[in-house]
């Protein structure tokens, strides 16, 4: 693992100017939020989506960009948001807290009345040389909200699961880049921030047929995985996956990190595996276990699945574009159960 010496008393500093405190759930309210993407021509209007929202019970929302029109739509419905900071922004926070005041100011600011619960700084960073900007980036914007009397929101990045590495069995997991990963987790532990990770067994099922089956993807019975490094029992993909994170996290000399699953889902159409019968099989099961948590981890894990809507306007593979729950016109694309 890489050395970062120094980075500790940085990070003492940063906790105790933000005074900041762990977020948790109210009694209650159910483990489940739904991403609300807005790229599609025949998508409804922000009421319209926020009332859908709540006629279905959905306790939380992810938007991907500062939406004012979602924004004031959200205002005193109690929905806990996730808000993401794009990508294309990090650079200048980083460089300049004078850039993350500014956004404070125009998209937190105005709406006293929406649950701003995270912001995530980033979503799937790839770029190296920009993964470099992240931590600052999170650090400056984390002043900023402080300094604007908004500590209480926490601050994140949104990963690709690919972070971590050695993931089978789960208690090997580690993270691939250490000089990148352990420097951010470091720093959520010092402020109680979790760290954000999209988690998609449908995409390592497709991509090894061999190894994983259909019924261990979508949390069905008929598979059992023994991981002979912790002695838990798993039989489900997605919890070997989140219980891999949270040994990367240990791994990384940060136990106290909770994860909270930034995107999940099944599509329904457009390659193979994509079925309506798999995504409505998955998301159902998946709504029903993560009050419950993971072998590692009991208790309820904040989970966000993908997506509220199919989106037809995505690019990128057919699939991407068939990952609603809810068609354009609020008729469900199957029917679930919140």
């Amino acid at each position: 693992m890489a050395n970062h010496q120094g980075v500790s008393s940085m990070f003492a500093v940063a906790a105790a100017l933000l005074l900041v405190a762990v977020a948790t759930f109210p009694a209650g309210v159910h483990a489940i939020g739904v991403c609300n993407g807005v790229l599609g021509n025949d998508l409804l209007s922000p009421a319209d989506v926020v009332k859908l929202y709540r006629a279905k019970g959905i306790s939380a929302m992810r938007i991907y960009s500062p939406e004012s029109n979602v924004l004031r739509a959200l205002s005193g419905t109690g929905i806990g948001l996730l808000m993401d900071v794009a990508n294309e922004n990090i650079s200048a926070f980083a460089s300049a807290p004078s850039a993350a005041a500014a956004w404070v100011k125009a998209n937190v600011k105005p709406y006293p009345g929406v649950s701003f619960r995270y912001i995530a700084v980033g979503n799937e960073v790839t770029d190296v040389d920009a993964q470099k900007d992240i931590l600052p980036a999170m650090m400056n914007l984390d002043g900023a909200l402080a300094a604007a009397g908004f500590s209480a929101i926490k601050v994140s990045t949104s990963l690709r699961f690919d972070v971590v590495t050695d993931t089978f069995p789960p208690s090997s997991g580690v993270f691939a880049d250490g000089d990148f990963m352990v420097p951010i987790a470091e720093y959520l532990e010092s402020t109680g921030a979790p760290l954000l990770v999209n988690v998609y067994p449908y995409f390592a099922y497709v991509g090894d047929t061999t190894d994983i089956h259909l019924d261990y993807a979508t949390f069905q019975p008929g598979t059992t995985v023994t991981d002979d490094g912790n002695g838990l029992t798993y039989t489900s993909l997605f919890d070997a996956m989140v219980d891999s994170i949270y040994a990367a996290l240990e791994d990384a000399g940060t136990p106290g990190v909770k994860v909270v699953v930034s995107e999940t889902g099944w599509p329904s159409s457009g390659s193979f595996a994509a079925t309506v019968q798999n995504a409505r099989t998955y998301n159902q099961n998946l709504i029903n276990h993560v009050g419950k948590g993971t072998p590692k981890r009991t208790g309820p894990l904040e989970t966000y699945m993908f997506a509220m809507f199919n989106e037809n306007l995505k690019k990128g593979d057919e699939t991407e574009r068939h990952f609603g729950l809810f068609n354009p016109d609020k008729s469900p694309a199957y029917t679930l159960s919140f």
